[in-house]
């Protein structure tokens, strides 16, 4: 979000008072609309191909909002971005909360051709419990796990279990807050597919490097493929 003084104020310093005043659903819509029109430009210009993946956070309280989903029907039924070139990510303390709603919003979209990522993988205590019923395409693993994954064999433990129950469900898996290429290098060894951090790539205004940009506010952080 932008300041009045023109100065950039982070997530995190506004999404809680958003989220305590209802308002969430309205910054989501925000953000897919801009995601949406910011791909087709980058689409026209050929600086994005109908392979690559834009991923999308959406809130507990847009997920539990059934007039959400008829909105994200509408707004990608309007737009020219395939459906599969969308990426929604959710909490998995969001997708617990109400776990009949979120599948239900998943198998939705994921009908469209939207995938699905489930955040923080790892950070709950019924993770497992749980995976089953959800229909993602990820797993991210929860940065807690990976930062410290060379120093601490628990956390690096929990890494390899998320990756080959992931694996043994039939979903991908990414690894967030990677920070360097030693990290890099021991995430292939346990076999993860991604890679999300400072490490592979720091966050940059969406459709940096000759494309347009209406929303100044728009960023993005790449991933790697890690085999």
């Amino acid at each position: 979000m932008i300041d009045e003084r023109g100065e950039l104020v982070p997530p995190m310093h506004f999404i809680p008072a958003a989220e305590r005043y209802n308002l969430m659903p309205k910054i989501d819509r925000w953000v897919v609309e801009t995601a949406l029109f910011l791909m087709e430009r980058l689409r026209a210009s050929g600086s994005v191909q109908d392979t690559d993946t834009c991923c999308i956070n959406l809130s507990a309280a847009s997920i539990g909002d059934e007039r959400f989903g008829e909105l994200l029907r509408d707004l990608l039924a309007d737009s020219r971005v395939p459906a599969s070139s969308i990426c929604f990510e959710i909490t998995e303390t969001a997708a617990i909360a109400n776990l009949v709603r979120a599948t239900h919003f998943i198998e939705e979209l994921r009908a469209l051709g939207c995938r699905f990522a489930l955040d923080d993988f790892g950070a709950g205590m019924a993770s497992f419990l749980y995976l089953k019923n959800l229909p993602v395409d990820f797993l991210k693993i929860d940065g807690s796990f990976v930062k410290d994954m060379l120093d601490d064999p628990i956390d690096r433990a929990m890494v390899e279990a998320i990756n080959h129950i992931g694996h043994v469900m039939g979903k991908e898996t990414i690894a967030e807050f990677v920070e360097n290429e030693r990290v890099l290098a021991e995430l292939r060894k346990v076999g993860v597919d991604f890679a999300q951090g400072y490490g592979v790539a720091k966050p940059v205004p969406f459709g940096e490097g000759g494309a347009l940009h209406p929303k100044p506010s728009a960023v993005a952080q790449g991933s790697r493929h890690l085999s």
